[in-house]
């Protein structure tokens, strides 16, 4: 049975690319949109099983688009498609309610995984960048209600990591040392119970920190 997609990207070149890799497979692109309100109006109508969604669209962020479709087509399932391997987009995407996350250089094979596993209501396929952050997604809701007694400056390393910055590009906003910004950074993973950046940045969206 073929899965049917909604494929929104505003650069035509990246929509007929995408028509080409999955041609031959069974995804069957049933409606393309090139704007966020396009999008949420072509969703609406053709109710597509999963949606491959930009993260960057001319009317707006993507994942304000997200947002929007998960409140009107809530069955659809949106997966993200993006230039940016960035922590911030992945955790709030994640937090967002979306299903996975895809880069565009990814592979035909990679790519056509992603999305059958999006409409099979699997967990993020391995080749999806979600699957990094399956761990914190699991993380129980209570230790997200809970007060975690992270330091001031401990925050501010947080939010940092959450907006993708390097050890080095965090050290020289805070003025110190990149050895205490590596320290920071594992007493923050530590404190909050994660085991990465990318996850520290899922928490961090969660709590409303970025």
């Amino acid at each position: 049975m073929s899965v049917r997609l909604l494929v929104a990207d505003d650069h035509e070149v990246i929509r007929t690319g995408l028509a080409s890799l999955l041609a031959g497979s069974d995804i069957e692109i049933v409606a393309e949109a090139a704007t966020g309100k396009q999008t949420i109006s072509k969703a609406e109508k053709v109710k597509p099983d999963v949606i491959l969604l930009d993260i960057r669209m001319p009317d707006g962020d993507g994942l304000s688009i997200l947002e929007k479709l998960r409140a009107k087509v809530p069955n659809s399932k949106v997966v993200m498609l993006s230039t940016y391997d960035n922590p911030t987009y992945i955790a709030r995407a994640v937090a967002l309610g979306a299903c996975d996350y895809v880069l565009k250089g990814s592979s035909r094979e990679d790519l056509i995984a992603t999305i059958e596993a999006a409409a099979a209501g699997e967990s993020p396929c391995r080749a999806g960048e979600l699957r990094r952050v399956a761990g914190a997604m699991k993380i129980r809701q209570a230790l997200d209600d809970d007060d975690v007694p992270l330091t001031q400056r401990e925050t501010q390393v947080l939010r940092h990591v959450a907006l993708g910055l390097s050890n080095k590009e965090i050290g020289r906003s805070l003025d110190i040392s990149v050895e205490t910004v590596k320290e920071h950074v594992q007493n923050i993973l530590r404190k909050i119970a994660v085991n990465d950046r990318t996850q520290a940045a899922v928490w961090a969206v969660r709590k409303g920190l970025v």
